[in-house]
């Protein structure tokens, strides 16, 4: 017997960029297995209530043949029997959106479209929760992963599941995106399982942004010695350098500091100049704290 996928998602997308995608969360287990479906240069799609995870793929190539999110939504509700139990919000990557709720999903249920995004969910405590997102992701600005997911906390905040809490997801594609540039999957991070998802889908945000997110040349802080002897008391926390009364700024210093970066997966925010990566040298300053 198939389960409710009681939820509230949105999906978006951000034409300047390029971006699609969806976040999501419910008192469900590992919604993102579910319910978030995105192609770059096509769209997002979210299937949830009792989930029809077949609208999915097929509803972005629908996208993809150039049908609108309306048309996309009869030609995958009207054949299907259960229709009437499914909830379904389509973005594509131009900014047309739509979203549907069958009449027999559980109250609160509905769905709010705008251009650029659109919102759905049902077990809800009320229509607030959708308006909360909305005036979220209407009115912020910066990287579309980051609005989705402040947009997602808005509606958590106004009440979001009436059930509780327990998973969160958030799904953003680009083109050539995806580790080594081999794929589009930008960012697909998952909370399967948690008292508070959304906050953990937080917090991985940031270890994306630190890991993954684009080095900055505005970030390229210049090693002054203060900020070398810093940098040595690091290594030394680390146990890459011995403590040591001369602090220079050598070639051997520099090799451990190399490893150092290597070891933390922080290799794509090394420099080999005389500078040093105002994020990563954040997050070494709250590690060896």
């Amino acid at each position: 017997m198939s389960l409710p996928v009681s939820t509230f998602s949105i999906a978006g997308c951000d034409p300047d960029s390029g971006d699609v995608g969806v976040a999501v969360a419910s008192k469900f287990l590992a919604v993102g297995a579910v319910v978030p479906w995105a192609e770059a240069g096509v769209g997002a799609v979210a299937t949830q209530s009792y989930a029809n995870t077949s609208y999915g793929p097929d509803g972005l190539h629908l996208l993809a043949r150039g049908l609108s999110p309306d048309d996309v939504v009869r030609q995958l509700t009207v054949p299907d029997k259960a229709r009437d139990q499914r909830q379904l919000g389509i973005v594509a990557a131009d900014g047309r959106s739509a979203t549907f709720t069958g009449e027999a999903c559980v109250p609160w249920a509905g769905g709010l479209v705008g251009e650029c995004y659109a919102i759905q969910g049902n077990i809800l405590v009320g229509p607030e929760v959708a308006e909360r997102m909305r005036e979220s992701f209407t009115s912020s600005t910066g990287p579309l992963g980051d609005r989705l997911l402040r947009a997602l906390g808005a509606g958590d905040a106004a009440g979001g599941d009436s059930r509780g809490r327990q998973s969160a997801a958030l799904l953003v594609v680009r083109q050539k995106g995806g580790y080594g540039g081999f794929n589009d999957r930008y960012i697909d991070l998952r909370v399967d399982d948690h008292r508070h998802p959304i906050e953990e889908l937080g917090r991985l945000r940031q270890q994306h942004r630190l890991y993954f997110d684009p080095v900055r040349e505005e970030d390229a802080t210049p090693l002054t010695p203060s900020l070398i002897e810093e940098v040595t008391r690091i290594l030394e926390k680390s146990g890459d350098l011995e403590a040591v009364g001369n602090r220079d700024y050598d070639t051997a210093t520099k090799d451990r500091l190399r490893g150092l970066f290597s070891r933390e997966n922080l290799e794509e925010r090394w420099r080999d100049d005389a500078t040093i990566d105002r994020v990563a040298l954040d997050y070494l300053r709250d590690r060896y704290r």
